[in-house]
């Protein structure tokens, strides 16, 4: 029995194209969260895979010593992950009820695709933490926080703004200030 030929539309074949597809979308959508304008493309082509991998990122940098020890102190990989995706949902929660005119997923995407700056964030905090500490190490660190802090705001009003009511626009973005402040306030008191 000879096998058959492979097909145009045989997945065996197909296989990697969706997948630099998706690479790229994602890709895509972080420059759009680097450089904030006023656009529908994050919110048109909504997806998850950049905020689970991001919120992944966050959970397991600030994660603190061995898994043995509970008593560390330090967020464990659980609480980081619920607190980002709780406080996501409840932001979009929020929206919604606000009379917003954007989906739940949409909304999630935003969210966490803003998480971005803040994962940046974390990391150039990490590096600083490897020189000695002292109050030089901490201000550089608060600097570079509340920069990122101040981005993931901007990045997320410029996708979300136009999503609510005009006379309700500052009750939508004042949970998107205290979400992104409690990320930014885990990151600044993290120390390995």
């Amino acid at each position: 029995m000879a096998e058959a030929a492979e097909s145009p539309g045989d997945p065996r074949t197909t296989s990697p194209r969706p997948l630099m597809r998706d690479l790229k979308a994602v890709g895509k959508k972080f420059m759009h969260v680097l450089y904030p304008r006023k656009s529908n493309t994050l919110l048109r082509d909504w997806d998850l895979w950049g905020p689970l991998v991001l919120c992944v990122t966050l959970a397991l940098m600030l994660q603190r010593g061995s898994a043995d020890n509970e008593n560390d102190g330090g967020p464990q990989f659980a609480e980081v992950f619920v607190i980002i995706w709780f406080g996501a949902v409840t932001i979009t929660l929020n929206s919604k009820l606000l009379g917003g005119n954007i989906s739940f997923f949409q909304s999630l995407c935003v969210l966490g695709y803003c998480i971005l700056p803040l994962t940046v964030a974390l990391l150039v905090c990490r590096l600083v933490l490897l020189a000695k500490p002292g109050p030089i190490n901490f201000i550089v660190r608060l600097f570079v926080v509340i920069v990122m802090f101040a981005w993931s705001i901007v990045a997320s009003t410029a996708f979300l703004a136009d999503s609510q009511p005009p006379n309700r626009k500052a009750l939508a973005i004042y949970p998107v200030f205290l979400f992104y402040f409690v990320i930014s306030w885990m990151i600044l008191t993290f120390a390995p």
